[in-house]
């Protein structure tokens, strides 16, 4: 059916999501899902929503849910935008901010749908190289550019960039729009939502499928100055009115009110996380530092890829890319439970004979 598609859908190349394999007794640490459940509210307030009001639309405007993320953040609810999954976020926010003349920048290794929205939207690009240490050094962002875009921390680096860091390239990069995509910023970073008030040009996305484990109901939201938002809805009511359903809005209001059970579950994370750096650090693996509910990691002695593939024949499943080459040697690691996470240390104890 190739000659019936579109000139634009020959040229794509889309993005290719972390396995979901269907394996019994599997250990998935692939995709960075929360190994905690959401909020017990998250659950009353979706069986509260089961009822006949499901032959009705959802509210199209997610007001309710506006205002929750306004309040958790202190701002007001016209500076906030939802959507279905921080992705589709994001594919609004390439298509209204980010497609002008000039290429928009970010890094050569970063999140990987970010070239695919490019070329679905046609829209060009440069890719700023990290440095050695994997790390965003802001000053190479230094020039013209049809907007910026980067994750913080960085996907799959896991590194962060200081908030101060953020602020010096806003002072720097007033003309276009600068995008933090901050998916993982929960697990040990500090949010540039605090500077949205102070520069106009600056939008910060998130997503509630890490942190708030809600990768099932698919709910993201990016924050910024009203008339950046005033942008992403134009082309959200072109596109879909009602992209979250009546579930998605009441799960993630209770998700976004209950800060004790956030707070609880992330810094479990947080704390597993540190016991396997420093696990895998005694067994001679590198770990670069990481800000996320993931690590990425490389041993000197041992393939990449021959390690995925012995801990997938004992059931572990994590993230290895073989691309782009300077990463090929690393693994990416999410942090599951603390038992998921002592059977992984045990296995590659095991692979490697220490």
């Amino acid at each position: 059916m190739s000659r019936y598609w579109s000139k634009l859908v020959h040229s794509l190349t889309p993005y290719v999501p972390g396995e979901q394999p269907k394996i019994n007794n599997l250990i998935k640490l692939n995709t960075n899902e929360n190994p905690y459940g959401p909020s017990p509210k998250v659950i009353a307030a979706l069986q509260k929503e089961a009822t006949d009001n499901l032959r009705l639309y959802p509210d199209p405007n997610s007001d309710a849910l506006k205002q929750a993320i306004a309040e958790y953040h202190g701002l007001s609810s016209n500076q906030v935008f939802v959507g279905n999954g921080s992705d589709e976020v994001l594919a609004h926010v390439f298509n209204a901010l980010l497609k002008h003349e000039k290429p928009i920048l970010f890094p050569d290794i970063t999140y990987s749908f970010y070239p695919v929205y490019c070329g679905l939207y046609e829209i060009a690009f440069e890719t700023i190289p990290l440095n050695d240490a994997f790390e965003i050094k802001v000053e190479d962002y230094f020039k013209a550019n049809g907007g910026i875009i980067f994750p913080n921390p960085n996907a799959p680096t896991g590194r962060l960039l200081a908030l101060s860091e953020i602020e010096r390239l806003l002072q720097h990069n007033s003309q276009s729009v600068v995008v933090v995509d901050e998916a993982y910023v929960d697990f040990g970073g500090e949010s540039a939502v605090a500077l949205v008030n102070r520069y106009p040009q600056l939008l910060v996305t998130h997503t509630l499928s890490k942190a708030r484990s809600l990768a099932g109901l698919r709910v993201g939201y990016a924050v910024g100055h009203p008339d950046l938002i005033d942008a992403l809805h134009r082309v959200k009511d072109s596109f879909n009115s009602y992209p979250l359903d009546r579930f998605a809005q009441a799960g993630a209001i209770a998700a976004m009110q209950d800060k004790a059970y956030f707070e609880e579950t992330r810094q479990h994370v947080i704390k597993t996380r540190d016991t396997v750096v420093e696990s895998l650090t005694s067994m001679g693996f590198e770990v670069l530092p990481s800000g996320a509910n993931f690590i990425f990691a490389r041993h000197p002695h041992h393939d990449a890829e021959a390690l995925a593939s012995s801990l997938r024949e004992r059931k572990i499943i994590i993230r290895h890319f073989k691309k782009p080459t300077r990463v090929a040697q690393f693994l990416r690691i999410t942090i599951g439970t603390d038992n998921e996470c002592q059977a992984l240390v045990d296995s590659l104890k095991s692979i490697l004979k220490v």
